[in-house]
């Protein structure tokens, strides 16, 4: 279904605060469709103190800022940058953009594009001279985004899981 994208300007891209903690789990969650749940079983999810404990972590860190984006006054995105420092090209630092979700009633729309513009400019203006991020292989739509905003797939990804 093709959408018509609306006015940027109908999106407020700030600092997300501990009271969004369980509107970001939710937003993670629908978009893991690996990992469908019922309206109930996601209320009940994101009410674990876990997700405030790793909000309190994300946001005591000076290397990592989560944002949320808002439309009319609700949260219908968010995404993380981590800020990584290096020795690779002289001590360039890179930012890692993690954890890029829209609400589904909200994708197509343009938020994704406004959420990443302002990812880029944020990670620029903290020193990163490159950015990176990781999508799961499947997601074929979110790769051609990420492509459309100029991203290249120039590294193949590993992920390691370690036990919980």
């Amino acid at each position: 279904m093709s959408r018509s994208p609306i006015d940027p300007a109908e999106i407020t891209i700030r600092e997300a605060v501990r009271a969004d903690a369980p509107r970001i789990a939710t937003l993670i969650m629908l978009g893991a469709a690996r990992q469908a749940k019922s309206p109930e079983e996601i209320a009940v999810e994101v009410a674990h103190p876990a997700y405030l404990d790793a909000f309190d972590e994300i946001a005591a860190s000076p290397h990592n800022t989560l944002f949320v984006a808002e439309r009319l006054g609700r949260v219908v995105g968010t995404f993380q940058v981590t800020l990584i420092p290096g020795l690779v090209a002289r001590g360039r630092k890179r930012a890692k953009i993690e954890s890029v979700h829209v609400a589904p009633e909200s994708r197509s729309l343009g938020i994704g594009a406004v959420m990443m513009r302002h990812a880029l400019a944020f990670a620029g203006e903290k020193g990163a001279g490159l950015v990176e991020l990781t999508s799961d292989k499947a997601r074929t739509d979110a790769h051609r985004f990420y492509v459309n905003l100029g991203f290249v797939q120039s590294h193949e990804g590993f992920k390691f899981v370690i036990a919980p």
